[in-house]
C-alpha cells in the first residue's frame, strides 16, 4: 500500500509523500516508513512524528503548525469530530451523551468538514479531540469510561 502511495504521488508530479505516526492508538507505526525510505521532519507535542519521502531533494520539508492555542475553545466541554471514521460519531456520541447525563454538561460539537477545519484543530490528530475549559483531555479517540475517569478527576 505505501508503495501505491509513492507511485501514485510520483506520477502526480509531487514533490514527495508525508505521514504523521506516534506510539499511541490509532496511529500508524513509523517503523513501516522507515522501512521505506522516510525521514522524520518535524514533532508535535506530545509525541507526533512527521515523516516524509522526498522525491527532490529540493523541495521543501512539510512542517506542523507551530501555535497549537486551545483558547478559542473557551469554557465548558468541547467535542471535535469528523466523519474519518464509524468510530468517531460513536465515540463521539457516548462522551456527548455521558456528559449530559452524569455530569450535567451539554456539549459544544463542533464538525470538521475540510481540510481548512482540520488545519485549525487544536491537535495534530485533527480528527477528534476533547477539550474542557480550553484544557486538551483527549487528542485521539476515547470511550466513554476513559472519559469518565478524566472527568472524575476533573470535576
Amino acid at each position: 500500500m505505501v508503495g501505491a502511495c509513492l507511485e501514485d504521488a510520483k506520477k502526480a508530479c509531487m514533490s514527495g509523500v508525508a505521514v504523521m505516526v506516534r506510539d499511541g492508538p490509532w496511529m500508524a507505526d513509523r517503523r513501516l516508513f522507515l522501512a521505506n525510505e522516510f525521514e522524520v521532519v518535524d514533532t508535535a507535542p506530545p509525541d507526533y512524528e512527521l515523516l516524509a519521502r522526498k522525491f527532490d531533494s529540493r523541495a521543501a520539508a512539510p512542517t506542523f503548525r507551530k501555535d497549537w492555542s486551545r483558547a478559542q475553545y473557551g469554557r465548558g466541554l468541547t467535542i471535535i469530530r469528523s466523519g474519518q471514521c464509524p468510530h468517531i460519531a460513536k465515540f463521539a456520541a457516548d462522551i456527548a451523551e455521558t456528559a449530559e447525563n452524569e455530569y450535567r454538561i451539554t456539549p459544544t460539537v463542533i464538525d470538521l468538514k475540510s481540510w481548512s477545519d482540520a488545519q485549525e484543530a487544536p491537535t495534530p490528530y485533527a480528527v477528534f479531540a476533547v477539550l474542557y475549559n480550553g484544557q486538551l483531555l483527549a487528542d485521539h479517540q476515547i470511550s466513554r469510561t476513559r472519559f469518565r475517569n478524566i472527568m472524575n478527576k476533573l470535576v
